[in-house]
C-alpha cells in the first residue's frame, strides 16, 4: 500500500477566529503545523504517495509542503544549515498532490473526489485534524491487518457513552482467530443516540479502505448533516466484503477540539529534547503557583 488521501477541507468553525483566515490544519502544534504530523505518520507507515483534498482558502497547505527558494537563499546566505534542512525535506517527504472538493458534501465526498487518483488501489484514510501518537503505530498495524486479510479496516476507540453521539459507532464481533486488536464489523452508524448505539467502540480519523468504498459511495445519499457520510458507505461495503475494525488506545488527538489541541500541543513539547526540560519546570512552577504569575 502506497496510497494515502487526507480530507482536509473543512471550515474549522471550532476554532474561530483563528481559522477565519488560515485552515485549522495549518495550526501549529508546537513548531509544525497539525496537517505535518499527520503527512509524517503516513510515510513512517510506508505511504509514498498522498493526496490532500483541499477547499477555498486552503492554498497554504499546499505552499507548505512546496519549495521556497527565497526563504532558503536568505537561510542558506546567514548559514541557518538546521532551518534551511527542515524546510527543504518538506518537499522530499512524498508525492504530494492536491485536488478540491468544490462543496463541502462531508467525509464521503472528499474522499469519492480521490477516485481518479487511487483507481484500483487499495488506500489509507487520514483526517487532517486528528492526530496520533507516533508510538500507537496505529496505522502501520491497520496496513498490516489489511495485507493479511484483504479486508478494509477502520480505527476505533473506547469513548465514553455521553460522547458516542459525535462519532460513527460499529457493531463489533470478536475474530475466531483472536487477532490482537482486531473484530469484525457487523454494522456501523453515524453518530447514533447513545440509547441507540450499538456498542461504545467509535470510529476515529483512520481507514484503509479497499477501492470498492467507491461504488458503495456513489449509492449513498446525503445523511447525518445533510452530507454524504463515508460511514454509510462502510455500511454498504459490509454487504459485499468483511470490514474489520483495530482498536486501540490512547494516544489520539482531534486539534479540530480546543482542549485536545492544548493537550497535544503541551505533551509533544514535554517530548522534545530542546524544550522538554524547562517547559515541564515550567509547567511543575506553573501548578505550584510558583511561576510568578501576578498575585490575584
Amino acid at each position: 500500500m502506497t496510497k494515502a488521501v487526507i480530507p482536509a477541507a473543512g471550515l474549522g468553525t471550532r476554532f474561530l477566529p483563528a481559522t477565519k483566515a488560515q485552515p485549522k490544519e495549518m495550526l501549529p502544534v508546537v513548531d509544525k503545523p497539525a496537517i505535518q504530523y499527520v503527512v509524517e505518520e503516513a510515510v513512517r507507515a510506508g505511504i509514498d504517495d498522498i493526496l490532500i483534498i483541499t477547499g477555498r482558502a486552503k492554498r497554504s497547505l499546499e505552499d507548505h509542503f512546496d519549495r521556497n527558494f527565497e526563504l532558503e537563499y536568505y537561510l542558506a546566505e546567514r548559514g541557518k544549515n538546521e532551518e534551511l534542512e527542515a524546510v527543504q525535506s518538506l518537499a522530499e517527504l512524498a508525492d504530494i498532490h492536491f485536488v478540491r472538493q468544490g462543496e463541502p458534501l462531508g467525509l464521503g465526498h472528499a474522499v469519492s473526489v480521490a477516485r481518479k487518483h487511487v483507481g484500483d488501489h487499495p488506500f489509507a484514510v487520514l483526517l487532517g485534524d486528528d492526530l496520533m501518537d507516533a508510538r500507537s503505530r496505529v496505522l502501520e498495524k491497520m496496513i498490516a491487518a489489511h495485507v493479511e486479510t484483504g479486508s478494509s479496516i477502520v480505527a476505533v476507540q473506547q469513548v465514553p457513552e455521553t460522547e458516542i453521539s459525535s462519532y460513527g459507532c460499529i457493531q463489533p464481533e470478536p475474530l475466531d482467530d483472536a487477532s490482537p486488536g482486531l473484530v469484525r464489523v457487523l454494522g456501523i452508524v453515524e453518530k447514533p443516540d447513545p440509547a441507540d448505539a450499538p456498542s461504545d467502540l467509535a470510529v476515529m480519523g483512520r481507514y484503509v479502505l479497499t477501492p470498492e468504498i467507491f461504488d458503495a459511495l456513489e449509492e449513498v445519499t446525503a445523511g447525518v448533516g445533510g452530507e454524504i457520510q463515508l460511514t454509510d458507505a462502510i455500511g454498504v461495503l459490509l454487504a459485499r466484503q468483511d470490514v474489520l475494525a483495530y482498536c486501540f488506545a490512547g494516544g489520539r488527538y482531534d486539534i479540530g477540539r480546543k482542549l485536545d489541541y492544548l493537550e497535544a500541543t503541551v505533551r509533544l513539547a514535554l517530548e522534545r529534547e530542546d524544550l522538554g526540560p524547562a517547559f515541564r519546570e515550567f509547567l511543575v512552577g506553573l501548578v505550584n503557583g510558583q511561576d510568578g504569575s501576578p498575585a490575584q
